[in-house]
């Protein structure tokens, strides 16, 4: 490993704790903040440091890592009084929550005059991916910055630069609507069999190295069949993401028919049925709703 660098990870929730973990795990100095002190508190164990506030976490990192719910909490955290002038010259900051490709060049051009460079570097692969330290993770930025923290990136997953800055969070959001769609069609899958009479584990299996396998299938599928809706994906979230991934596309000038349709879904979901906490696959629940079956 090269020489260890100075870290601070802002946001320890679901996903931000193991990847925090998994960086300390790596050798590197990690200095921690997230909003609610107590999720935090369990990584000094592994040798991170812990922060009252963002402002005192970044003091002397040399990289600062996001991982907030969304563009507009990273900003909140970019606008706290005194933040910019404790930010060291020639650090980095790599913000890998999921937001929109603009949010990620308005982060740009506000840490660019303070000599910081930035990265967007959104994750796929839900709570086992962080984990196991084998993420999905999409960078959009300069390449040389890139190659600059391919080491701490290495940490937590599989990093692959996608182009300039915004292009990360461009890559997540088409990541999230094959998500949701694939969402959609594994769970009309998994109720068809079920009425139909096929044990659905068996069929999951069969399916293995076919053109239908996949992550969503067997994870999600068995999720499904299971009735195990602990979140590793909240819906809340899924849902934020479809409305950035319209939002771009509105932009582009372009429509996307059946990611509306999921959209409009997963708000029903999140909006009438209380399921904005549940994972993802709960949308298994809104088409059971729709055909008369739930509970």
């Amino acid at each position: 490993m090269q020489e260890p660098k100075n870290i601070a990870f802002l946001g320890t929730g679901l996903m931000g704790f193991p990847m925090a973990k998994n960086i300390l795990k790596s050798g590197h100095n990690v200095t921690v903040w997230n909003r609610s002190s107590g999720k935090a508190g369990p990584l000094i164990e592994f040798g991170a440091k812990i922060a009252a506030t963002p402002t005192e976490a970044i003091e002397g990192a040399q990289v600062i890592i996001t991982m907030l719910s969304d563009g507009a909490a990273v900003q909140e955290v970019l606008e706290r009084d005194k933040l910019k002038a404790s930010l060291v010259r020639n650090s980095i900051w790599i913000d890998m929550s999921s937001a929109k490709p603009s949010d990620a060049r308005t982060q740009a051009l506000i840490l660019k005059p303070h000599g910081i460079d930035h990265l967007d570097a959104p994750v796929s692969g839900g709570t086992k991916g962080a984990e196991s330290a084998r993420l999905a993770i999409m960078v959009g930025g300069q390449a040389t910055v890139f190659k600059s923290v391919n080491t701490v990136l290495c940490a937590m997953g599989r990093p692959v630069h996608v182009g300039p800055s915004g292009a990360g969070q461009l890559a997540k959001l088409a990541n999230q609507a094959i998500v949701g769609v694939t969402i959609g069609a594994v769970a009309e899958a998994m109720l068809m069999l079920e009425a139909g009479g096929a044990n659905p584990a068996s069929v999951r299996d069969a399916l293995r190295g076919g053109f239908a396998d996949g992550t969503i299938l067997q994870q999600h599928g068995a999720r499904m069949t299971d009735g195990n809706f602990t979140p590793g994906g909240p819906s809340k979230l899924q849902l934020k993401d479809l409305n950035n991934v319209l939002s771009e596309a509105k932009d582009l000038g372009l429509t996307l028919p059946v990611t509306e349709h999921i959209r409009d879904r997963f708000k029903y979901f999140v909006d009438q049925m209380q399921g904005e906490n549940l994972d993802h696959s709960g949308l298994y629940l809104e088409l059971k709703a729709q055909n008369g079956l739930n509970e």
